[in-house]
Parts: C-alpha cells; structure tokens; sequence
C-alpha cells in the first residue's frame, strides 16, 4: 500500500474509533461533523474525503463500537466465546462497565437512538444482536435449540437493560442492587448454574 494511502486508511480508522467512542458518550444524534473531525486534527471539508454522509460514518463506528466491546469481554486468557454465563455476566455488569459508556456496551447506552437510526445502522446492530443470541445459547441451559434461544434473548436483554438503568439511576446502591440482581439471574440460568 502506497504511504500516502497507508496514511488515508489509518486517519479513516482514527476518525471511526473517535467517532465510536463519542457516540457512546453522547449518542447518535449527539455528535457533529465539525467537532468529530476537530477531534481528530481534520477539518471539515476533509471528512467527505473518507466518507459519503454521516450515516456512513454513524454505521462504521457502530460496527466499531460492537467489535471493540466483544474485545473487552476477554478476560484471564479466555475469549469472548469461552466465557461462560456466570463470567460474562461478572464482565458484562460490573460496575466498572457501567461506569465506562465510552469503550463499553453499545446496546446498553445507545439502544433507543439505534431504533431511530437509518437502515444501514440498524441492519448492523440487528447482526449484532443476532450474534450475541447466537453466542449466548452456548452459554445457557435449556432442553432444546428453542429453550436455549429463548434463555438467550432473555440474558442478552436482562444484562442491556440493566446497564442501561444502572446507569440512569443517581443512586449508587441502587445501581448496585441492579447489577447485583441481574447478574445473580443471568448466571442461573448457565449451563450448570455457571
């Protein structure tokens, strides 16, 4: 790869990763052009060099946004898809993810604005969401392919929601008994309660 594409491919990634981080600080609709792009060193007019709208670049990041947070789920050597339902939960709802929307879940902090988002955006959180189903039927007990599903979509949508509220509760005990809860009921419902 040429320097000067080499360089135009790693200023795109920074602005993706800039952008990933902003929006879920902040959501979708929260973040501009002009103060992503100052962010970044870049001016204005050089964002239409790496993206054709916004929408485009919303959609990156989200992408980025979701890899970024499976990467974090690794935890004493074991990858994303080792850990059991009792060690992501532990992960997934501890109070150091609530406390960090920046690098953490995007469905936790951003699931109201990806409903309204465009349809690029939103095909990529739906595979998203698919994934992490998918993932998680590994994870839980269940007597058939149906039950594990149904645990799944359950789990998944237990742990979201309670980082999202947990987060949204100016009570820190109560953010706690949040956390606490779903986490005690996310790990039952593992394969051997783990």
């Amino acid at each position: 790869m040429a320097r000067s594409q080499k360089e135009k491919q790693e200023t795109h990634e920074r602005i993706v990763q800039i952008a990933a981080r902003r929006l879920r600080e902040e959501g979708l609709q929260g973040v501009g052009v002009a103060d992503l792009m100052k962010e970044a060193g870049l001016t204005v007019g050089g964002f239409y060099k790496h993206f054709g709208s916004r929408d485009d670049l919303v959609a990156e990041a989200m992408q980025a946004a979701f890899e970024g947070s499976t990467q974090a789920m690794a935890k004493g050597g074991k990858s994303f898809a080792e850990l059991t339902a009792g060690e992501f939960a532990e992960i997934y709802l501890s109070e150091s993810h609530c406390a960090g929307p920046s690098e953490g879940c995007a469905f936790a902090m951003l699931t109201s604005d990806l409903g309204r988002s465009d349809d690029k955006t939103r095909a990529i959180a739906t595979a998203r969401l698919q994934r992490n189903f998918r993932a998680f039927e590994g994870r839980v007990a269940g007597e058939d392919e149906a039950e594990r599903r149904r645990q799944a979509i359950v789990a998944v949508c237990a742990m979201a929601g309670a980082v999202g509220l947990a987060r949204v509760s100016d009570d820190a005990a109560l953010s706690k008994d949040i956390l606490d809860a779903v986490k005690s009921f996310v790990t039952g419902m593992g394969k051997d309660g783990a």
